[in-house]
């Protein structure tokens, strides 16, 4: 599995991209392929408030419901309807159409803590 170098990642599966003051998060490779067939996304609707490592939703595949974490402070600009709809899109695709949410960041949204693309790779050899 391959993490694109683009990203920030979190020990929970979460990657972020950051751009300017947005960034968009998902859920990585590892965890859609660790969860299985996802069937439900749960997410927070845009406007709400998010703090850096506090759940902000939840994706329910076919073996576990897994809490999904922010990785990042910030409010929730735009939430994916795509993946509410298809649920499978997060394991067709989840570092490109099944992306979660993006965030108009805020706060201390410096990418320090979390890990670089050869950090979570690893990080996930570890596990």
């Amino acid at each position: 599995m391959s993490q694109p170098a683009d990203r920030f990642y979190t020990k929970e599966h979460e990657w972020v991209k950051i751009e300017g003051q947005t960034a968009t998060v998902g859920i990585t490779d590892y965890a859609q392929s660790s969860l299985g067939d996802i069937v439900y996304v749960e997410l927070p609707a845009p406007g709400a408030a998010l703090e850096r490592g506090k759940p902000l939703g939840v994706v329910e595949s076919v073996k576990a419901v897994s809490d999904i974490y922010a990785p990042l402070p910030g409010t929730v600009a735009e939430v994916n309807a795509a993946v509410e709809d298809d649920p499978a899109l997060v394991n067709r695709d989840p570092f490109g159409e099944g992306w979660l949410i993006k965030v108009s960041l805020t706060g201390d949204a410096s990418p320090d803590g979390l890990l670089d693309a050869a950090a979570y790779a690893e990080f996930v050899r570890s596990l």
